[in-house]
């Protein structure tokens, strides 16, 4: 099988591509910058210069393939404008689908995010739940969806949609901060603690987007991807520490003069497109609910999270040290 990966030289994307070229999957990697992509052609993988707002290097990426997998995105940067997210994470998706037609590509699995169900109010939260998108990055993931389902009924293309939980493992940097925090035990904790979060390992992951691209049953279907356990923030904190062999931290601070701190950090830097030192949306993750049943992606494509949550923090913690990262 042939596939093409977007957004390969990111974490999420990068594991894709390299699973599969290990599998044998003939795979090809839409690239802006070749240098970044030094890791992927050492691993087979073919490269192909180009981006989701220019449509000739889709039809080019496209050419043969048999399953585009969209990981590409504007995650969260400071000073840039909601038209540069949405040109990616919108627009840029369902041009991906437009292009797939002309190349008469199968199906394209487009990576969204769980963050477009906000915060949980009833977890856990299954496909269905109400949608809430609480910023940018969550908004344009949002109508990203609905712009490649439109896309699809246009054209024919397979479509599927992946809503991955807080992604974690060996090279992630979104979640180092708080594993390293923990390990060094300047972890803070902001409120009671006591809200959801729930982890995926990359590994299950990977799996989880390759059933999404192959498996009869989920064309046309959304899915959300997580891991097999879900914690408190506390219970995590506190099997975090156990792992890095630390006593897990016992200090809790108050909301909200964390939170006003965070919005006047952004008031003055974002104006200036400097990467302010605290953002409102970091404290968001104390306070925001997430938890999801994979019900729907256990029963119809056979998605099984491998591994724990204990191996997978151990997995991540040993390669952090390895790399000198803690």
């Amino acid at each position: 099988m042939r596939v093409l990966v977007t957004g390969a030289t990111g974490f999420t994307g990068g594991h894709l591509a390299r699973t599969l070229a290990a599998r044998g999957y003939a795979v090809r990697a839409l690239v802006r910058d070749r240098a970044r992509a030094a890791d992927l052609a050492a691993a087979g993988i073919e490269l192909c210069d180009g981006d989701l707002v220019d449509p000739a290097s889709l039809d080019r990426a496209l050419a043969d393939v048999d399953v585009a997998y969209n990981i590409a995105a504007i995650y969260r940067q400071a000073g840039l404008p909601k038209d540069r997210y949405r040109a990616v994470n919108a627009t840029g998706a369902a041009a991906l689908v437009d292009a797939a037609a002309r190349q008469s590509v199968r199906r394209v699995v487009h990576c969204s995010t769980v963050g477009v169900h906000g915060d949980v109010e009833h977890p856990p939260a299954n496909e269905e739940a109400p949608l809430a998108p609480g910023d940018v990055y969550q908004e344009t993931k949002l109508e990203g969806e609905q712009l490649v389902r439109e896309a699809a009924r246009r054209t024919g293309v397979e479509a599927v949609i992946a809503r991955p939980s807080g992604i974690y493992g060996p090279g992630d940097r979104r979640l180092l901060k708080m594993f390293r925090g923990i390990a060094r035990g300047r972890f803070p904790i902001l409120g009671r603690g006591e809200i959801y979060y729930h982890l995926t390992y990359i590994d299950d992951l990977v799996e989880g987007f390759r059933l999404c691209g192959e498996h009869p049953a989920a064309a046309g279907r959304t899915y959300l991807l997580a891991g097999g356990e879900v914690t408190t923030l506390n219970e995590l904190v506190t099997r975090v520490a156990a792992v890095a062999g630390v006593e897990p931290p016992r200090l809790h601070w108050p909301v909200w003069p964390v939170w006003m701190a965070g919005a006047a950090c952004e008031a003055i830097c974002a104006p200036f497109g400097v990467e302010p030192p605290l953002y409102r949306r970091r404290v968001d993750f104390y306070t925001k609910s997430r938890a999801f049943d994979i019900t729907r992606a256990r029963t119809e494509i056979g998605f099984s999270p491998a591994v724990t949550l204990e191996d997978g923090i151990r997995r991540t913690l040993t390669w952090y040290r390895e790399h000198g990262w803690l």
